[in-house]
């Protein structure tokens, strides 16, 4: 038997996926504990163990297990709540306030009461060391060792946990970075150690600073928390492959990320893209939006054949400059909190009852009316049947908490402060919808909608209705698809040079030696990780800009076109990128083309789960029918009797009219009065707008072909 489990660590809960031998994936959430995550992690593989045939030991347990994947929002949590490392930085002298001074434009220009991010490094721990390096790399002064150890001594005395390196120009020339960084570890041995061109060799100083001071900040961090976490999973006795999610989409080795733990900013949500692409293909389909709703926040993201990736994000308004997916986050998830602002507008967000206390519905004290306290007055969760009957709702302690804080100050009853409690919510999440599909040049109209999360369908008509997408694809592991995503994933790792020429003078040679070079150091990573040649894979990526732009576009560059030199075929991929993003491109006019970076992102292949198709069953859902109860019906606003399916029964070819609701163990999918739902191959439910009855074909199989 050979088990392979997805874990993903979130606010609320954590997320089990457990794949083996060909069945059908088994779902398990528990509790997560935010003084230390491993504890959840090893509570749900004893739930795990416990649902064997027979039921299993831990440690009999643990040596079955051949893979864990695993995503953490450690570092993430961090540098939002600002806990991470002393930290100390050695750069050039002159521009040690680069921190603050950013790119030297207010990010709110018409507030003047804004103030710049706090520094993740204070002022007097950034030492500017003397020494100078030209564009090119070329020394014009020496790198003053005295001052940097020095530096050093500073460092000890004040008891820094964390150093980064980052000097000018430095992407064209390791050589000072590493002097310092031999000094560091010599005199300072316990510290963690940032050395930018290690971490980002690549142009722009503010960009590369800021990504080796979050990669210093939360280091100590993730390394704390590997440590527990290996230690506990050896104290169970598991010895097989333990790899960590980054937000690239891929994996990386536990010690690789040890090393570069900015590679897990954002990686939380990073599973799902993938998962999303799996479950559309058996549409047809090559892209969708993937939605993520947890108990704190709710992520965003599109896939277009391949998921989309960024290099410029912000976490915490700190830059990071490392490849990640492009996924939007807003603080709208089930714990998310309902308040009145000083004109008395009703807001959800982005504060958050989290796991503990949680909704006031949990009955573990929460007094603060959330999303899920909505979602049981409006009739959405069955308070007996909430994590499939394992933790009771208190609807009493959700309506007084509603009414407290929402209703009487409102002028409203319980039922309509609800109804408006979960408008403002879902509005909310379409806004976050439109960040990754209208302002990135994609229609949703045109896109599955691919909602996940424990309360994401909940949620998901409202959000559909409003953007007018017509086909949504709930999976039945929708409630932990991050999870499943995370099964998915390829081991990935990016590397980036700064090459800056205008492409049609451009030194082929010197660019394909360039790119050689790094498809080196990843062949020799990926040879670290036992991952065969087979099952290797190279991408380029090139940033272009046009001339006297500012801002580049990163595209895909098949490598034949590079060994061609084919200038002109790599431009018009330029020109129609350029296109999608700004609405315009300058090909007419003419305008040069130049380079300025250069990435190889080396992909080691790794087994996936394999889509299993159900057999046709019918259309009749009948069986699955457990009763009926009354609901809020958004377009009606109103409430009504809606019929309630057992989600676990319904099979391929079910079919049922909205509204209704469907229930699993670990989620809920309410189907509104403007949508109705059908089974598909892999027991997806396929939510469609009424009267696309073009939709269901791509939903369903003929019967006559599966006879």
């Amino acid at each position: 038997m050979t088990l392979k489990i997805g874990i993903d660590v979130g606010g609320t809960f954590t997320d089990f996926v457990v794949t083996r031998d060909g069945a059908e994936p088994a779902i398990f959430k528990s509790l997560s504990t935010p003084a230390d995550p491993s504890i959840a992690v090893v509570n749900g593989l004893a739930d795990i163990a416990a649902s064997m045939d027979p039921p299993l030991s831990l440690e009999a347990f643990a040596p079955l297990i051949d893979t864990i994947v695993h995503g953490t929002t450690v570092t993430t949590n961090a540098t939002l709540t600002g806990s991470g490392a002393k930290c100390g930085l050695l750069t050039t002298e002159g521009v040690r306030d680069a921190l603050e001074m950013r790119r030297g434009v207010r990010e709110e220009q018409y507030n003047n009461r804004h103030t710049n991010v706090k520094p993740l490094v204070p002022r007097y721990l950034r030492a500017g060391i003397p020494g100078r390096l030209d564009r090119d790399g070329q020394q014009t002064t020496a790198l003053d060792l005295d001052a940097v150890a020095q530096a050093i001594e500073l460092f000890r005395r004040e008891g820094v946990e964390a150093v980064s390196i980052c000097f000018m120009n430095s992407f064209a020339n390791p050589a000072h970075e590493q002097a310092a960084a031999e000094l560091v570890r010599r005199e300072l041995p316990d510290a963690y150690l940032s050395v930018s061109t290690d971490l980002l060799p690549s142009i722009r100083f503010y960009e590369r600073v800021s990504t080796t001071a979050l990669n210093s900040y939360v280091g100590p961090k993730l390394n704390h928390y590997l440590d527990q976490l290996v230690g506990r999973l050896k104290g169970i006795g598991f010895d097989g492959l333990l790899l960590i999610m980054q937000s690239n989409g891929g994996v990386i080795s536990p010690q690789l990320a040890r090393e570069k733990a900015a590679l897990t900013l954002l990686s939380g949500p990073a599973g799902g893209p993938g998962a999303g692409l799996f479950y559309v293909r058996t549409h047809g389909q090559d892209r969708c939006i993937i939605t993520d709703m947890g108990g704190t926040s709710f992520e965003a993201s599109v896939a277009v054949g391949t998921p989309m990736i960024k290099n410029d994000g912000e976490i915490a308004r700190h830059k990071i400059a490392l490849p990640m997916l492009d996924i939007h986050t807003i603080g709208a998830g089930g714990g998310s909190i309902g308040w009145l602002d000083e004109g008395g507008l009703l807001r959800m967000g982005p504060q958050s009852a989290g796991a503990d206390p949680g909704p006031a519905c949990y009955g573990k004290g929460g007094k603060l009316p959330a999303t899920t306290d909505a979602n049981v007055v409006l009739g959405y969760l069955d308070p007996e049947f909430f994590a499939g009957g394992k933790m009771k709702l208190d609807v009493a302690a959700a309506r007084a908490a509603i009414e407290e804080h929402i209703a009487t100050p409102m002028g409203l009853t319980v039922e309509e402060a609800a109804a408006g409690m979960y408008r403002v919510a879902c509005n909310n999440m379409a806004q976050g919808v439109r960040e990754v599909t209208i302002k990135r040049g994609f229609d949703p109209r045109e896109f599955p909608f691919i909602p996940a999360g424990g309360a994401g369908p909940i949620h998901s008509c409202l959000i559909c209705d409003e953007l007018e997408i017509p086909l949504q694809i709930v999976p039945r592991e929708s409630s932990v698809l991050c999870a499943f995503g995370m099964l998915m994933s390829e081991l990935k790792h990016d590397f980036v040079r700064t090459f800056v020429a205008r492409l049609d003078a451009l030194d082929w040679p010197k660019l394909g030696a360039i790119i050689d070079e790094m498809a080196l150091d990843g062949a020799g990573q990926l040879t670290e990780e036992r991952i065969p040649d087979a099952r290797r894979r190279f991408d380029v990526k090139l940033d272009c800009r046009y001339v006297k732009q500012y801002h580049e576009v990163s595209f895909i560059v098949p490598h034949r076109l590079i060994q061609a030199g084919d200038a002109a075929a790599i431009a018009a991929a330029f020109h129609t990128e350029h296109n999608r993003l700004y609405g315009y491109s300058l090909e007419q006019e003419a305008t040069p083309v130049e380079v300025i970076n250069v990435r190889v992102q080396a992909i080691g292949v790794t087994d996936k789960p394999v889509a299993r198709e159900e057999p046709w069953a019918g259309d009749d859902a009948a069986h699955a029918l457990k009763g009926r109860r009354a609901v809020y019906i958004p377009e009606t606003k109103t409430f009504r009797d809606v019929p309630v399916y057992d989600g676990h029964r319904m099979r391929h070819g079910n079919r049922i009219d909205g509204p209704a609701m469907i229930e699993q163990e670990t989620t809920a999918i309410f189907v509104s009065a403007a949508y109705d739902c059908v089974v598909d191959a892999l027991g997806s439910f396929a939510l469609f707008s009424k009267g696309r009855e073009d939709l269901v074909k791509s939903c369903i199989q003929e019967k006559e072909a599966l006879a």
